[in-house]
């Protein structure tokens, strides 16, 4: 297949590129950097004033679009927020700007999206199925990034939204954050600790967004995460167990949301979001217990 994958380069993207040219497939990446080819890849230019990418992504198979400002890298500022909005409205635009200008569209968009769009709750066992929409900051630019992308269902195109869970990734995303504690010994649980942890291996997310791009019967929002589920004081104790370090000194609300700010829902408020879709499906998950996703994202096998 030839796929195109905006947002290529972030965590997510490079995972998945690696897979798809381990696996003999021609991947084609939307960069706002310069044109080039490198280890099998093409880098088109997009997002820029001139760049025409249309014309390079013609005969594609799939559209992946991962694009938008980490949520991770920076305190959550009214600028920084804004960013992170913008990001994926505009990004979301062009890739649908682009595909009503190819003559030969591809069978499927798959677009990122994220489980804050359901509402925080303690409670409440979400699936694909479930009507409630998060009013928050982030339940409100995940609405809004999914209603652009579901344009392309109107140009034939069979539209996927990856509602990602907490993706455990070694160098990025949330998982260092929570794994620094333990490494220094000080490890424990974050907040209440009855918060849901809705979580997913990153080498799980590649797989599985192939599996949706292979799988014409799945469409519509599709959960991104382990039927796993845990809550934040169970998921803490299990890196403890994976590290081989404590667990024992608990860390307040009130700290973290000093120290990250409104960043610090990320941490503290979770849903319980259950992958129904993918597990219909009978997607094979390579790491179902967070233990191993630990280890194996550590090399402590």
């Amino acid at each position: 297949m030839k796929i195109a994958i905006a947002g290529g380069t972030g965590m997510v993207g490079r995972k998945l590129s690696k897979l798809l040219l381990e696996l003999g497939h021609e991947v084609i990446i939307l960069t706002r950097g310069e044109q080039y080819m490198k280890d099998g890849i093409h880098y088109i230019q997009w997002l820029k004033d001139g760049t025409t990418p249309e014309l390079y992504v013609e005969n594609i198979d799939a559209f992946v679009n991962l694009a938008g400002v980490s949520l991770n890298d920076r305190r959550w500022t009214k600028e920084q927020k804004q960013k992170i909005y913008d990001s994926r409205m505009e990004s979301t635009d062009e890739v649908i700007r682009i595909l009503q200008k190819l003559q030969h569209k591809p069978k499927v968009l798959v677009n990122a999206s994220a489980v804050g769009i359901y509402p925080i709750s303690q409670t409440a066992i979400y699936t694909e199925q479930s009507d409630e929409k998060a009013t928050d900051f982030l339940g409100t630019v995940v609405t809004h990034w999914e209603e652009k992308a579901q344009k392309a269902e109107k140009l034939g195109i069979r539209t996927c939204l990856s509602r990602f869970g907490v993706i455990l990734a070694k160098d990025e995303g949330a998982l260092p954050m929570m794994v620094l504690p333990y490494k220094l010994g000080v490890g424990g649980t974050i907040g209440s600790g009855r918060q849901w942890l809705s979580w997913i291996h990153v080498e799980d997310v590649a797989r599985a967004l192939l599996f949706v791009i292979e799988n014409e019967n799945l469409s519509g929002p599709i959960n991104f995460t382990t039927p796993n589920v845990k809550r934040m004081k169970e998921f803490g104790k299990a890196i403890s167990k994976a590290l081989n370090r404590p667990h024992w000194l608990s860390v307040p609300s009130i700290a973290l949301k000093l120290a990250l700010g409104e960043k610090s829902v990320l941490v503290l408020e979770g849903q319980h979001v259950l992958p129904e879709k993918l597990l219909n499906a009978e997607f094979e998950y390579r790491f179902v217990s967070v233990e191993e996703a630990i280890r194996d994202l550590y090399s402590l096998h």
